[in-house]
């Protein structure tokens, strides 16, 4: 009986084993018996047995599969190596035939191959100018795209350009030619500055510039069509522009044109960057604006006071020619307290006289100091503008260097415009000046002559 306790254990944990593998599938009944065990396994061995020959027969049959359609891709590698070496045979039969036809088709063309490649060049520069001409809004983009087309149909070298084409490329080119020496006038729309499109009569005047009502215009490419110009020149150029328009024919107005033309337009260009005199003011900013506050403060006092001296000379004038005394003017109350004071000594008439005078001389010289302190401050104003400006152009280039002339503009036009703010207000706030007292000296010249008179007139008498 011990003999057979191991071959017992073992078949024990055989039993275990499998009754934990197969308890998901099926439950097996309670083993009591040692014959009974002896029983499960022997039916689990042949059922492993079973699946193993189906998997065996399975893996027969893909391998089977497999070997045919390994079979079938070689026979199909084997045919397309086929097609693939008649495709290059035919391909150098071909090639060897386009060789034939290429030396055919130049030996026809001869000397027509220089011809037709300055055909080809002068249609693509045509192109590229008639793109950008005035005269697209006029005629059109039709002939662009001809162009374009004519010169891909030639860059082929398989089609040669018919007689029209030849002719349609010479019409072109002699209508721009034309259109160059012509001034017309005709109905088209046009972009104005908001981006809305109104129809406006336009004047192009050659290939140069084109207006309408009296402003000038520009080509778009893009939408071929005319646009205003953000900025218009200066108004002398507007209104002789305005005449264009309204000309009759055969008429002659002066025009200002841009010879650079629209492609360049360089010289408009600069005419309508040039700032006007408002936006160079505003290049001074606050001391600038602070001079010319000044400045007009100043004139307006000086422009006054020559009114007031005017008006005051010639009534002192009238005054020294009249008998009468009219105490309304200087002279006029200098000579009252001479008639009043006459009688007496001729020291205290002096006195009195010189004391007249004295209260008539604030009167008349009222004023002149303000305009004299003015055209003294200006330039000085303009100087402080000018280290303003410098400080401000230093400080960019210390925070950005020296590379954009563009950040330094702004320090560098205040210093400039504050200088010439400063000078254009001194130079006539100091002829002002001067005019004004040199009138209200010959007034108070006037009084001492007349007072000086009446103290002769007196010493005559004594």
């Amino acid at each position: 009986m011990k003999k057979y306790l191991p071959i017992l254990f073992v078949l024990v944990i055989t039993f275990n084993t499998f009754i934990f593998a197969q308890e998901a599938e099926d439950e097996t009944p309670e083993v009591s018996t040692v014959e009974a065990l002896l029983m499960l396994v022997k039916e689990g061995k042949t059922k492993e047995q079973s699946e193993n020959s189906k998997r065996e027969a399975q893996f027969m049959a893909d391998k089977n599969k497999q070997a045919a359609i390994l079979a079938a891709e070689k026979r199909e590698l084997a045919r397309q190596e086929r097609i693939a070496d008649q495709l290059e045979a035919e391909y150098k039969k071909n090639e060897e035939i386009l060789r034939v036809k290429e030396e055919a088709y130049k030996k026809e063309l001869g000397s027509l191959v220089e011809l037709f490649g300055h055909l080809q060049s002068s249609a693509g520069e045509a192109a590229v100018q008639f793109s950008g001409s005035l005269t697209s809004a006029q005629y059109g983009l039709e002939r662009v795209d001809f162009l374009n087309n004519l010169t891909s149909k030639m860059s082929e070298t398989t089609e040669l350009p018919t007689i029209r084409e030849i002719e349609g490329l010479w019409y072109e080119l002699k209508r721009e030619m034309v259109a160059s020496g012509q001034v017309v006038s005709f109905e088209t729309t046009v972009i104005d500055v908001d981006g809305e499109s109104s129809t406006c009569s336009v004047t192009r005047v050659g290939l140069f510039n084109a207006v309408c009502d009296g402003k000038y215009l520009e080509y778009v490419s893009a939408t071929g069509q005319y646009a205003f110009l953000p900025r218009q020149p200066a108004g002398r150029y507007t209104k002789t522009a305005k005449k264009v328009g309204q000309a009759e024919v055969n008429e002659q107005v002066k025009f200002g044109v841009d010879p650079t033309g629209p492609t360049g337009g360089s010289l408009l260009a600069n005419l309508i960057q040039t700032p006007s005199l408002a936006e160079r003011a505003a290049q001074g900013r606050e001391v600038g604006y602070a001079i010319i506050f000044v400045g007009l403060i100043g004139i307006g006092i000086a422009f006054w006071k020559l009114w007031s001296l005017y008006v005051l000379g010639r009534a002192v004038r009238a005054q020294a020619s009249s008998k009468a005394v009219d105490p309304r003017n200087p002279l006029g109350r200098v000579l009252k307290v001479g008639e009043e004071n006459f009688k007496k000594d001729i020291d205290t008439l002096e006195l009195k006289l010189a004391e007249a005078i004295m209260a008539e001389r604030p009167s008349i010289e009222r004023g002149i100091g303000a305009v004299r302190i003015i055209s003294v401050v200006a330039p000085l104003a303009g100087l402080l503008g000018t280290v303003t400006g410098m400080i401000v152009t230093f400080q960019m280039i210390t925070l950005y260097g020296t590379g954009d002339p563009k950040l330094m503009a702004g320090g560098i036009s205040q210093a400039l415009v504050t200088t010439v703010l400063g000078l254009l207000v001194a130079i006539p706030t100091t002829l002002l000046h001067s005019f004004t007292a040199s009138s209200a000296k010959g007034i108070i010249s006037v009084l001492e002559e007349q007072s000086t008179g009446i103290l002769a007139e007196r010493a005559e008498g004594k």
